[in-house]
């Protein structure tokens, strides 16, 4: 079954909390006819929405098409972390790619970070950006290696908004006993992720873009223009942007061989009161190292927002909140007694390197995927990259089109499969401490 309506209704927000705390805009009308534009974007999250933006700020007629609503994907349902960099950190990209490419990669994902700041700052404060994202070790090779990635972008990169921690200082932070070392990166912060994707809607449509909601892209022809199909009707543009993530079909072969959905899980629980003090010391995001990633942090109203959980499968288990909340009470006990209010699942996407993919797929079609848990901050700059690109300032989309992103072995058919044996091994790893 199509990915796009496996685990949701057609065109509703699930039933997360950042849904029930949003105010949610009236539906937007389907496109139906045929229209013609300078650009058409396929997908209506963070990459999407800048890009539009950016486009329609430029001058140039925009439509975007969304299968369901603007911000309904990763975007409107991820754990709002505003991380620096990205999934592989700076010591590995510099070995793998030299100190030029790999600082010209740091600069972009700190000007990622700066544009989600800049923007919640001024158009979106309701999105309640604040500082502070801690990182947990479980072990002490894990917080050595943890320690010098830090000192490494400080004499490097100079960047020293990360301080590290050994067992006693992460322990004051975050209230666990399972985390031996850790650190703090003041510099990286966390959001309320559904009101920034529809604050940026509304942006969008204040430069000029125009949003089609329940617009399923089904085809792409290529050609000069192209031309993208929906089920009522057709969208003829000189330039075609995907930007559809984990949620994107194979309308563009090239992509799915190189990007691959995977679903993670959200519980908040009911408000805390004062035993939220005994989870976290500050309004801080927290991930740790487990490859089976945990990611948790506070809401305004005082819950307790816990994250991980990883499937490859399609389709959500029939019981999300069973094991999310075993793996939060293995590391908070003391939440023992409290109840969950929400629980939600949504679909983001990887690749092999865990690092995006960012490409002209055609002359006059760009795409940008994969952003492999970075996506809050990364993906809107890949909205904006590409959006520069097609103005003719293609500087920062050749650094993002750097990144090594190989095919998966085997291509579509076999990427869960490998990555299925892969998930396996490594959760055994975690749960044995290895």
């Amino acid at each position: 079954m199509n990915p796009l309506y496996r685990n949701d209704k057609p065109g509703e927000y699930p039933p997360s909390w950042y849904t029930a705390s949003a105010t949610i805009p009236p539906a937007r009308p389907q496109l139906h006819g045929a229209h013609r534009v300078d650009a058409c974007v396929i997908g209506a999250g963070y990459t999407g929405l800048w890009a539009a933006k950016t486009l329609a700020a430029a001058g140039l007629s925009v439509i975007v098409l969304d299968a369901h609503r603007p911000g309904f994907g990763a975007s409107g349902r991820n754990g709002g972390q505003v991380g620096s960099g990205y999934n592989k950190g700076q010591i590995w990209l510099e070995k793998r790619l030299g100190a030029t490419r790999a600082r010209a990669l740091w600069d972009v994902a700190e000007d990622a970070k700066s544009q989600l700041v800049d923007f919640c700052s001024v158009t979106a404060p309701e999105a309640r950006y604040r500082p502070g994202v801690a990182h947990g070790e479980y072990s002490a090779t894990e917080g050595r290696e943890m320690r010098a990635e830090a000192d490494f972008l400080r004499d490097r990169y100079g960047y020293d908004k990360i301080t590290s921690l050994d067992k006693d200082g992460i322990r004051a932070l975050v209230k666990t006993e399972s985390y031996v070392a850790g650190q703090i990166d003041r510099g990286a912060g966390h959001v309320h992720p559904l009101r920034y994707a529809l604050a940026l809607a509304a942006s969008a449509e204040q430069a000029g873009a125009v949003i089609f909601e329940k617009s399923e892209a089904i085809r792409i022809d290529q050609g000069q223009p192209a031309t993208v199909h929906t089920p009522n009707g057709s969208v003829t543009a000189d330039w075609v942007i995907t930007a559809g993530n984990g949620y994107l079909t194979d309308i563009v072969p090239k992509v799915p061989a190189r990007v691959m959905p995977i679903n993670s899980f959200i519980g908040a629980t009911e408000p805390l009161g004062d035993l939220a003090a005994q989870v976290l010391a500050e309004d801080i995001a927290v991930a740790d190292s487990k490859f089976v990633v945990n990611y948790y942090r506070m809401s305004e109203d005082g819950r307790f927002l816990f994250g991980g959980r990883e499937s490859y499968s399609i389709g959500y288990p029939k019981d999300i909140g069973t094991a999310l909340q075993a793996r939060m009470l293995s590391l908070f006990p003391q939440l023992q007694s409290v109840k969950i209010s929400h629980v939600w699942g949504g679909t983001l996407a990887i690749t092999m390197s865990r690092l995006p993919y960012v490409a002209r797929v055609a002359p006059n079609i760009l795409s940008a995927s994969g952003y492999s848990g970075h996506g809050v901050a990364l993906a809107g700059m890949a909205g904006r990259v590409m959006a520069e690109a097609v103005l003719g300032q293609a500087g920062k989309f050749d650094v993002m089109g750097a990144l090594p992103v190989t095919p998966f072995p085997g291509g579509t058919a076999f990427r869960a499969p490998l990555l299925t044996l892969a998930m396996t091994w490594f959760a055994l790893r975690d749960r044995l401490g290895l």
